[in-house]
């Protein structure tokens, strides 16, 4: 029956590489928990942690990361034949750069509710609410009648010392309730919640009253609720992701947008060797939300780290520029698959499908970074290294949405293509992708890290192995 159309059995690769990601999302239900993970896995793979307020020391050879906030990780490792200052300057008569940054970014935020710092709201019938605001632009509707967690980061008190720590909750203690169709009559003809008292997640019906919200996180933390001074908490949805299918295609779970760019771009930076450059993961928080934070995409997050890791290798502030002018970020976001009830939504050339590969996407107002120059260089190594890829255009007239790419380059610019793995759903508290496509961007991204890519202005770039 599955052959009809050319199916087979998934590939036990491609569902270890998704099964991954699933634990990945399921430990991460906040940006907090995402950032602490990656951190987990650079720790395993060897890195050196250097915290931002240390003294750097950084060698040919090595690899290192570094955090902002608990929620934005950047970590690099510095080819073994990256040259020594003093060579490096008499490299190719002095027009070539010293050394190149090659870049993946992704971002550790997801749209969700953020809680309040005053968050209870006692009403009717007993009930015990949470007031909260929405986090980024999510599908409104998805949220209603799942049951819920909270998770994010408190502030903990202990004599003169404070100290962040992560929360989850990891049970379910809130819910959004829908009104019955017998008291809205009209709600399969329109749906528009009001954020300011539809939304706000109930969490009792008299059993808990005000004071009860750092009870719960008190007894998480397993300290005294005066303790527990500031939280950040957000709303999170907990059940479990799963590849499914009758040929196991599809791969459904919160948070897809974009933990899935940020796991298979870590995956790929871990495997990836790249003897004659500094490959560096980069993943962001509050891309949902603009970047305009002190640990966004905009913010001085990314040149901190790079001029610090030219200045601990002994470059100077000429060496820096050069090697910003040789070096590309591949920004990793997820893009629009076409949606099977509306193809009419997509551009009829520019409209990728899931388990079709890594997509590149562009567009003419620039809230991608991609241009021919980047797409060339990109779409050359993956045809190299045979692995398949699609693109993604919007319907020119429909506004498309934008990423951490040109965000990023206004602090620190640089050759940029925007990438990401086609989804359905994108910002509802559900997503779904192709189960493939996790294996997929694993292997491109990858095959991006250990190019050898010559960059030489915008003009000409050479390929080696």
């Amino acid at each position: 029956m599955f052959g009809a159309r050319g199916g087979a059995p998934a590939d036990s690769g491609d569902m270890d590489a998704a099964r991954g990601l699933i634990e990945f999302i399921e430990s991460s239900p906040t940006m907090f928990h995402a950032a602490a993970r990656i951190r987990e896995r650079l720790d395993a793979a060897g890195f050196t942690y250097l915290p931002e307020g240390a003294a750097w020391s950084v060698v040919p050879g090595g690899s290192y990361y570094t955090q902002r906030n608990g929620s934005s990780v950047i970590a690099w490792r510095v080819g073994s034949d990256v040259p020594a200052p003093a060579v490096g300057a008499a490299v190719s008569d002095g027009r070539r750069a010293p050394y190149r940054f090659q870049l993946a970014a992704s971002h550790s935020d997801s749209p969700t509710f953020k809680v309040k710092a005053a968050a209870e709201v006692e009403g009717a019938g007993g009930s015990l609410r949470l007031d909260t605001e929405a986090y980024g632009g999510m599908i409104d509707y998805t949220w209603f009648d799942r049951p819920l967690t909270l998770a994010g980061r408190a502030l903990v008190r202990e004599g003169g010392r404070i100290e962040s720590r992560l929360v989850a909750l990891n049970r379910d203690v809130a819910l959004i309730p829908s009104l019955a169709i017998h008291m809205n009559r009209d709600v399969n003809k329109a749906f528009s919640p009001n954020r300011a008292s539809d939304l706000f997640p109930l969490v009792s019906v008299g059993d808990l009253a005000a004071g009860s919200l750092d009870l719960l996180v008190a007894d998480a933390l397993e300290v005294a609720p005066d303790q527990v001074i500031a939280r950040d908490l957000f709303l999170a949805v907990r059940d479990a992701g799963r590849v499914w299918g009758a040929i196991d295609e599809f791969i459904s779970a919160p948070r897809l947008d974009d933990l899935m760019c940020a796991y298979a771009s870590l995956e790929a930076f871990v495997a990836a060797s790249n003897a004659s450059a500094v490959t560096v993961f980069a993943c962001f928080d509050n891309e949902e939300v603009g970047s305009e934070t002190k640990q966004g995409a905009a913010s001085t997050l990314l040149v901190d780290t790079l001029s610090r890791v030219n200045a601990a290798l002994g470059f100077g502030a000429e060496d820096y520029l050069r090697a910003l002018s040789a070096s590309m970020l591949v920004s990793c976001d997820n893009a629009h698959a076409v949606h099977p009830a509306h193809p009419e939504l997509a551009d009829p050339l520019a409209g990728p499908r899931l388990n079709g590969g890594l997509v590149v996407k562009e567009a003419a107002n620039q809230h991608y970074c991609t241009d021919a120059f980047s797409r060339a260089v990109l779409t050359g190594i993956l045809d190299d290294a045979g692995v398949r890829y699609q693109a993604f255009s919007n319907r020119s007239d429909m506004a498309g949405g934008s990423t951490l790419g040109n965000i990023s380059n206004t602090q620190v610019s640089l050759h940029a293509v925007d990438v990401g793995c086609a989804q359905l759903a994108m910002h509802s508290c559900c997503e779904t992708a192709g189960s493939h496509d996790v294996a997929l961007a694993i292997r491109a991204l990858e095959a991006f890290y250990a190019a050898d890519i010559r960059i030489e202005g915008a003009e000409v770039v050479t390929l080696g192995a």
